[in-house]
C-alpha cells in the first residue's frame, strides 16, 4: 500500500539521521521528527477518511434518488425500502478503506406536502499513523434525503421551425424526439397538475393565434402601417380602397381580423423581459403579417396528446430569431397576460423549465439593421438574447439549450451562454442524435422532479 511504503521510507531516513555523528543533527532531528511525522500521518489518515465519506455521500444520494423513483413509479412497496436501499448502496459504494459500514433508510409517506426518504450511513477507516497516538480508527457519518410528490414542474418547449430545419432530415427526426420527450416528462405526473407543458414553435416570429385580434396587449401600429390599407373597411361601403375612402373624406378602419396571428419583438428593453403589458404601447406585442408565420403556439397544458399533435403539425419555413421563441416560452411560464399560466398551489414547490432547440444561428428579428434573414450583423441579436437569458435565469427559470448543427457551423456561443450550466447545453451534429439529446434532457428533468 502507498501509505505503508511512505512510512517505510520515512523510517529508513530517520535511521540514517539517528546514526549521524556530526554535531547535534541526530538530536535535532529526533526532536523535530515526532511532530512532523504526526502531522503528515494525521493528514494522510484524514484524507483517506474524507475520501470514504465523500464516496458514501455520492452513493447515498444516488440510492435515495433511485428509491424515490421506484416508490413514485410503484416498482417497490414501502416495506421493501430498507432491503432495496442495501442492494443499491452495495452496488454503488466502491471505497475499499471503509469498515463497519451501516446504512438505514427512513420513509415518510405523503401527508400533503410530499413523501420523503432519508438514508443514514456510518462507517470508519482504520488508521495507519494515528493509531500510534491511540486513535485506531476515524469514524464518519452522512445522510441523503430525497423528497418527491410536492414538486410540480412546468416545461416550455421552444422549437425552431425555420426553413433550414427542412434540411438533413432535422424536422423529420425532431418530431418523434420531441414527442418522446413529452411522454417522458408527462410520465412524471402522478396527479393532474403535477406537470404542465407548452409548445412554442418559432421562426422570425411566433404565432399567438389570430383569434386574439381583439386583445389589448397587441400593438397594431406597424401592422396597420404595412397592412392597414390592404385589410380594412370604409365608413362608406362604396369605397373599397383606403386612398379613395380618405380622398372622399370618409373614415377607413383597418380590419384586424385579417391578421394571421404573428407577433414580433417588443420595444427594447421589454424585448428582454416578461413584463405584463399595460396601456403603455412599448409594453405591448407588435402584430406582424409575417409570410412565414409558424404554427400557433400551445400554452401550458396537461393534455399531453394535444402537445404531441402540435409537434406533428410543425412545418419548416422562415428565418431564425431565437429571442422571440425564448420570449414566448418564458411568457408561457408566466402568470398574467398574455398567456395566463395557471396559478400555483402554495402547498407545492414549482420548478419552471425552458427548453430551447435551434438548428442555426440568429439571422433576423424586428430590426432590419440587426440581420437580413441570411446573416446577423455584428452579433446584435445575440447581444439582446444574452440579456434576455440573464433575466430569465434571474427569474428562477432553468434553461436547457440544444444546437442542432449539421452544417459545420461554429458552435452557438449564445445558446451555450443561455443554458443554466454546461450540463444543460448540448450540440448534435446529425439528425440521428436529436432523440438521444432530448432523452438526456428528459432524464435530467426526472431528477429535478424527484430529488430534493
Amino acid at each position: 500500500m502507498l501509505n505503508t511504503a511512505i512510512f517505510s521510507r520515512v523510517r529508513k531516513a530517520a535511521g540514517r539521521f539517528a546514526k549521524a555523528d556530526q554535531g547535534n543533527i541526530a538530536v535535532l532531528f529526533a526532536i523535530a521528527a515526532v511532530p512532523i511525522l504526526s502531522f503528515v500521518g494525521a493528514a494522510i489518515d484524514y484524507t483517506r477518511a474524507n475520501s470514504a465519506r465523500s464516496s458514501m455521500q455520492a452513493a447515498l444520494d444516488s440510492t435515495a434518488l433511485m428509491l424515490a423513483k421506484d416508490l413514485s413509479d410503484g416498482t417497490i412497496k414501502a416495506s421493501d425500502i430498507n432491503t432495496k436501499a442495501q442492494d443499491y448502496f452495495k452496488a454503488l459504494y466502491t471505497n475499499t478503506d471503509a469498515r463497519e459500514i451501516k446504512v438505514a433508510a427512513e420513509y415518510t409517506a405523503n401527508t400533503g406536502k410530499g413523501s420523503t426518504i432519508k438514508i443514514n450511513g456510518t462507517g470508519n477507516v482504520p488508521t495507519e499513523f494515528m493509531k500510534v497516538a491511540g486513535f485506531p480508527q476515524i469514524g464518519f457519518d452522512t445522510s441523503s434525503t430525497s423528497l418527491w410528490g410536492n414538486v410540480r414542474m412546468r416545461v416550455a418547449l421552444a422549437l425552431d421551425v425555420t426553413g433550414s430545419m427542412d434540411n438533413d432530415g432535422k424536422m423529420t427526426a425532431m418530431k418523434p424526439a420531441a414527442k418522446a420527450l413529452i411522454d417522458q416528462i408527462g410520465a412524471l405526473a402522478k396527479n393532474t397538475g403535477d406537470i404542465y407543458i407548452s409548445v412554442v414553435p418559432f421562426a422570425k416570429d411566433v404565432n399567438v393565434g389570430a383569434s386574439n385580434y381583439d386583445q389589448s396587449w397587441i400593438n397594431w401600429s406597424e401592422w396597420e402601417e404595412d397592412n392597414g390599407g390592404k385589410f380594412g373597411t370604409c365608413s362608406d361601403t362604396q369605397y373599397t380602397k383606403k386612398s379613395k375612402c380618405e380622398k372622399n373624406s370618409k373614415v377607413w378602419t383597418p380590419n384586424h381580423t385579417k391578421w394571421n396571428g404573428c407577433v414580433t419583438d417588443r420595444d427594447q428593453d421589454y424585448d428582454t423581459k416578461n413584463t405584463t403589458p399595460t396601456s403603455d404601447p412599448a409594453t405591448k406585442f407588435y402584430a406582424e403579417q409575417y409570410d412565414a408565420c409558424p404554427e400557433q403556439l400551445l400554452p401550458l397544458t396537461t393534455d399531453f396528446a394535444s402537445a404531441k399533435s402540435k409537434v406533428d403539425s410543425l412545418t419548416p419555413n422562415g428565418g431564425t430569431n431565437q429571442p422571440i421563441g425564448i420570449a414566448w416560452g418564458w411568457q408561457s411560464l408566466t402568470q398574467g397576460a398574455p398567456l395566463y399560466a395557471p396559478p400555483e398551489d402554495a402547498n407545492y414547490t414549482y420548478k419552471r423549465v425552458l427548453i430551447v432547440m435551434s438548428d442555426g444561428l440568429n439571422t433576423q428579428d424586428r430590426w432590419p439593421s440587426y440581420g437580413n434573414g441570411q446573416n446577423q450583423y455584428n452579433g446584435a441579436i445575440d447581444a439582446r438574447q444574452k440579456i434576455q437569458c440573464d433575466n430569465i435565469k434571474a427569474d428562477g427559470v432553468i434553461i436547457y439549450t440544444m444546437h442542432v448543427n449539421t452544417n459545420g457551423d461554429p458552435t452557438s456561443s449564445v445558446l451555450q451562454y443561455c443554458a443554466s450550466g454546461a450540463d444543460k447545453f448540448s450540440t448534435v451534429t446529425s439528425s440521428s442524435q436529436i432523440a438521444m439529446a432530448f432523452s438526456a434532457i428528459g432524464t435530467s428533468l426526472s431528477r429535478l422532479r424527484v430529488a430534493k
